[in-house]
């Protein structure tokens, strides 16, 4: 596993809400990812009460402050392109032979990294034709002065070429990045802002192939 894969299968898992099995893996994942920014974050983590950083979770990750961790939502927002947009990422799930299996949403961005660490090449490719979205979401974070961003930019730092500086610099990459089966661009609109060796992880979580035993979440 390369080091940029073990950096996304980790930052998907502090991007999931923060329970008390999050919390018990802290030492596992700093001993994981010598990502400095991931690290800040674990340390961080530690010193919170779990109840303290639970709320701040639920207060950063929202749509209300256009800070949403489902991806297909900053490119389509709520409208029946999404469906089709949740579709198509089902079924590269599926071309690689992994079936997805949780309540969440196959969007939602700890799912994506997973499928990233594990399939790197297709899972790269389905980051970049969502990653204006996710650089928007960067920048939201980031402005809402949250650890998270440190997270979110480990996160982006994987992906090729030097991330988006401003929203504008982010919209434009929208308009010229990878083409997709289906895009409406709602949340762009006027006016809105939309491991390390011998170290055993926790996971897979999310995603897992037919036929075999996923490890409970």
């Amino acid at each position: 596993m390369s080091p940029d894969a073990v950096v996304r299968l980790v930052a998907g898992r502090l991007l999931q809400y923060p329970d008390e099995r999050l919390h018990a893996d802290l030492d596992r994942l700093h001993k994981a990812c010598d990502h400095p920014l991931l690290r800040e974050f674990v340390a961080h983590a530690r010193v919170r009460r779990p109840l303290d950083l639970a709320a701040h979770y639920t207060d950063v990750f929202d749509t209300r402050n256009r800070r949403c961790l489902y991806l297909t939502w900053w490119s389509d927002g709520d409208t029946r392109n999404r469906g089709l947009s949740l579709v198509r990422v089902k079924h590269v799930y599926r071309e690689h032979g992994l079936e997805f299996a949780s309540a969440e949403l196959p969007d939602f961005l700890p799912v994506m990294l997973e499928f990233a660490a594990r399939e790197e090449a297709a899972g790269t490719a389905l980051l970049e034709e969502h990653r204006a979205g996710l650089e928007l979401l960067r920048l939201a974070v980031t402005d809402a002065d949250t650890p998270y961003a440190r997270v979110l930019e480990a996160v982006c730092g994987t992906l090729p070429g030097p991330s988006p500086r401003t929203r504008a610099e982010a919209k434009a990459l929208a308009r010229s990045g990878p083409p997709r089966e289906s895009v409406g661009l709602e949340p762009f609109g006027p006016g809105t802002e939309p491991l390390g060796p011998g170290v055993e992880l926790p996971w897979p979580t999310l995603l897992g192939r037919p036929g075999r035993e996923r490890t409970p979440a």
